[in-house]
């Protein structure tokens, strides 16, 4: 009965995973994985302590009522804008949970364990603990605790390459030495790795960061599984690494970037303070952009993280509503790597409610944008910048970007003419076809709003 408990989690995981392929099924797909979460959980209790242990019982008891209480805190409490920060703390508690699992194993066995079983566990302490510290970095640069901008570390990569190796030998003294020391070291250097070697990585590369650590989270709980011989763990982590390792390689190439350099090399670079903002730009006013909108007939929206930071996605959505209302068609073209998290833009409009069929991925939008009379352009800017087609020089040449400069006019509202992330200037705010529209975009939007509504 246990190992068919096991088994049915596991199917439970994998339903609700493919569930979540679909916004239509979304939600009953994450139904579906917490219950399969629940069914594994009581089985662990039921397998390892059995039924008739009533002091261990109230303990796992107590512990499901306790983190249930925060998880559904946390769920109804925290804000879309803040979800980035929720999600790389829970990738930090998972590979957190999965080092003291395999911590309580050495300490059980005084490492005095089977060589193939010591392998996982040394796995699992060092692939968990960077994730731990690593989490809480991204953690800190998306809640703005840490700097969101590169910090670079003494020796630069080598620093990390030397704490890597030395966690290796430990943890191969630990093995073969079946000493506790070596795996406590190495988990050690471990904890500092994972914040070494995210400090350096910038804020706007937060989302295959936070992605990548999702796939490190689910590759330590698949070890710990090993070292405690549980099918659940093992099943459960191996979905998540796997699918964590897809995602950070699709957003790598929507970056046209490796993995190793936006993990190991410094991005950016190109215009100087100096030169980027010195060009006469065609400044708008909300009055303007109301009628550049109100008039036409084909409205496209694209959301960048200045509509996370000011928090501005009911106010898009009003306006979207009040232009709609017009006989104006709207649509949203969303980037992959736009935002500060893997699928950000999406959320954020879906708290909303925005119509998921509304929303356009780079391949759908592109082809419309020569149609589209219209671009509101919402906080965006590297996503967007021509130099990427255009300038082989450029930083980000070669990386796909949603193609607004051939839309017949783009609005682009816009704190200043301050640089994204690559430290490039962007020529198309300097086109004579943009509106620059310089304001906070949640405040911005409203006064577009009272303005087409005044017309």
């Amino acid at each position: 009965m246990i190992e068919l408990a096991y088994l049915t989690a596991g199917v439970l995981f994998i339903v609700g995973l493919k569930g979540l392929t679909s916004p239509r099924t979304a939600r009953r797909g994450n139904r579906l994985a917490a219950l399969g979460m629940l069914v594994a959980i009581i089985v662990v209790v039921v397998d390892m302590i059995g039924l008739d242990a009533k002091l261990a019982w109230g303990v796992a008891i107590a512990g499901i009522i306790v983190g249930g209480g925060i998880g559904a805190f946390l769920a109804i409490r925290v804000q879309m804008t803040d979800m980035p920060q929720l999600v790389a703390a829970f990738n930090g508690f998972g590979g957190g949970s999965s080092m003291l699992v395999a911590a309580a194993a050495v300490v059980a066995s005084n490492a005095f364990i089977p060589t193939e079983t010591a392998v996982t566990t040394a796995l699992s302490l060092i692939i968990g603990a960077i994730t731990l510290t690593g989490s809480f970095i991204a953690f800190g640069k998306l809640q703005g605790i840490v700097p969101s901008k590169q910090m670079f570390l003494p020796g630069g990569t080598a620093t990390n390459g030397i704490i890597a190796a030395a966690a290796v030998v430990a943890a191969g003294y630990g093995i073969f030495a079946d000493s506790p020391i070596g795996f406590w070291v190495a988990t050690a250097l471990a904890l500092v790795l994972g914040i070494t070697a995210v400090l350096p990585i910038g804020g706007a590369d937060m989302p295959v960061v936070i992605s990548l650590l999702n796939s490190f989270s689910g590759i330590a709980a698949a070890m710990a599984g090993f070292v405690i011989n549980n099918q659940a763990l093992i099943v459960g982590g191996a979905l998540v690494g796997a699918a964590g390792l897809i995602l950070t390689l699709e957003m790598a190439v929507a970056m046209n970037r490796s993995i190793p350099s936006i993990l190991f090399s410094q991005f950016g670079g190109g215009a100087t303070a100096e030169d980027i903002g010195t060009k006469p730009v065609n400044r708008a006013t909300a009055d303007d952009a109301a009628i550049a909108l109100a008039y036409a007939e084909k409205v496209m929206i694209v959301p960048g993280y200045g509509l996370a930071v000011a928090q501005a996605q009911h106010a898009v959505k009003d306006l979207a509503n009040a232009l709609e209302e017009r006989g104006i068609e709207v649509t949203y073209a969303i980037h992959p790597v736009a935002g500060r998290m893997p699928g950000h833009m999406n959320v954020l409009l879906a708290e909303a409610d925005v119509s998921y069929d509304l929303l356009l991925d780079l391949e759908q939008a592109n082809p419309k944008f020569s149609q589209t009379d219209v671009v509101l352009l919402v906080g965006a800017n590297d996503v967007v910048n021509p130099s990427a087609k255009t300038d082989p020089d450029s930083p980000i040449y070669g990386m796909p970007i949603l193609n607004v400069d051939d839309a017949k006019t783009t609005i682009v509202v816009k704190r200043s003419l301050s640089p994204g992330f690559a430290g490039i200037d962007n020529p198309l705010f300097y086109e004579d076809t943009t509106l620059m529209f310089f304001a906070d975009a949640k405040q911005a939007l409203e006064d577009a709003l009272s303005a087409v509504e005044a017309l």
